[in-house]
């Protein structure tokens, strides 16, 4: 989508309705019909991207060849897609838009999908898997936000998913 493709290299800020229909090539009218406005681009993106995020975190549980390695797999995955796709991490997380998860009857379905995928890595170690599971998530956005924000030191991020990790484990 050309606005992921704006964001990537200007930011958010660069992407408005007007530079998306120069640099597709159409006009501002057909934009508006089919995006209502900005917090809709993002919106289309960031489900885009929960798409991506899902195939990504169930292709990382794949490679585990034990509960435990599927969920570091999945942890350091998590943190990949973050640090390699910062424009669209920010539409999925960090930008505001009208995309709900604490509401089943307004969660859409590629979130759903991406939750779950989460919440198949935390199901083989306790009973609480919806809880542990946001916690989970939680602390991998927190891990990316620091450090991102220069506050956590990128050397140190593996020894991070380990601590992560061992406290799903109960340890």
């Amino acid at each position: 989508m050309a606005a992921r493709l704006i964001a990537e290299r200007e930011g958010w800020s660069a992407v408005t309705i007007r530079r998306l229909a120069d640099e597709i090539e159409y006009s501002q009218p057909v934009i508006y019909s089919h995006f209502e406005n900005k917090e809709a681009i993002l919106e289309a993106v960031a489900v885009e991207g929960f798409r991506e995020f899902t195939s990504k975190m169930e292709e990382a549980a794949a490679r585990g060849s034990t509960d435990r390695n599927a969920l570091e797999n999945v942890a350091t995955a998590y943190l990949d897609f973050a640090f390699g796709q910062t424009a669209l991490y920010e539409a999925m997380f960090a930008l505001p838009t009208g995309l709900r998860f604490a509401s089943p009857a307004e969660t859409k379905p590629e979130l759903r999908a991406a939750f779950r995928s989460l919440a198949a890595v935390i199901r083989p170690f306790g009973a609480e898997v919806e809880l542990t599971t946001e916690t989970f998530w939680a602390s991998l956005h927190g891990l990316v936000e620091l450090e991102r924000s220069g506050r956590n030191r990128p050397s140190a991020r593996a020894e991070r998913v380990a601590l992560v990790v061992r406290w799903v484990l109960g340890g």
